[in-house]
């Protein structure tokens, strides 16, 4: 018979990662993982799901009359700590999704005082990233472009930066985080340039936002892959995170006006426009 959970036992504490692809969400996940308290991955199915659970329950469903606000809330709560019931040896979750930071008021309803680290990039090189895995796959196509063979860099950036695109979309709901009013002691802006540059620095601001005891990380030896989930997008290497953190000098492929029309999008660099004092590494 399985073991019957202790009711005494703390409950787990649930966090987020959220913010731009290509800026090292992958790579935050498998530095996190190394502490035997935190679980950590690459993003996952449940801000989906979530999604899927909350337009059943609204109007769309002629019987959500008979729903509470609070039956929804107890529902929404009971899923995430469902979905990750099957890492109860872990004491602190963070799941993965570009969606959470359009749902930071949700977050707060559900789980008063939680933590979004939104990781963040220099948007010219996050697009510039995402050109240079298309060109190491020339023989194949991306479900990413919806396996359009007829593309060129140029159609290919657009349908990124579409506001439904991949890039387009994250881009603004890190902004909607960034200036909205849950901003101020929920969220931590993580560019990808200081966790490289500086991995330790950049993580114990990372443990002093989360309010965590330091652990020792081993940052020349860090373990991830989702080889099998890459293949099956059509693009591998999406999440491959290479074994020592360090920052790697390298010369742009985007044509330049390309590179250069997104060069100045950094919005999180600007102190001005930091009205909420969020902190920023």
């Amino acid at each position: 018979m399985p073991a019957t959970p202790d009711a005494n036992a703390p409950r787990q504490k649930f966090h987020f990662i959220s913010g731009l692809p290509r800026s090292g969400t992958t790579l935050l996940a498998a530095i996190l993982n190394q502490n035997p308290r935190f679980r950590a991955g690459m993003t996952s199915p449940l801000a989906d799901i979530m999604g899927v659970v909350m337009a059943e329950a609204s109007s769309k469903n002629d019987f959500s009359f008979d729903v509470s606000d609070e039956q929804r809330v107890a529902m929404l709560r009971g899923l995430v700590e469902s979905f990750y019931s099957a890492q109860g040896d872990a004491n602190v979750v963070f799941d993965t999704s570009r969606l959470w930071c359009s749902r930071m008021q949700l977050l707060e309803t559900l789980f008063p005082g939680v933590k979004v680290i939104a990781c963040v990039r220099q948007l010219a090189w996050v697009i510039d990233s995402m050109e240079r895995l298309v060109r190491k796959q020339p023989v194949s196509v991306s479900k990413i472009f919806r396996f359009d063979t007829n593309t060129t860099v140029y159609s290919r950036v657009e349908a990124l930066t579409d506001p439904r695109g991949m890039v387009g979309f994250a881009y603004q709901a890190t902004k909607e985080a960034f200036y909205g009013p849950y901003a101020k002691d929920h969220l931590l802006m993580l560019s990808y340039e200081s966790l490289a540059a500086d991995p330790v620095a950049a993580m114990r601001a990372v443990y002093k936002f989360l309010d965590e005891p330091w652990f020792e990380h081993d940052f020349d030896h860090i373990e991830y892959n989702a080889d099998e989930f890459d293949a099956r997008v059509g693009m591998p290497g999406l999440h491959s995170v290479r074994p020592k953190v360090e920052s790697i000098e390298r010369q742009p492929v985007l044509p330049r006006e390309i590179f250069g029309r997104f060069a100045n999008e950094a919005f999180w660099m600007d102190p001005k426009n930091n009205v909420n004092q969020v902190p920023i590494i």
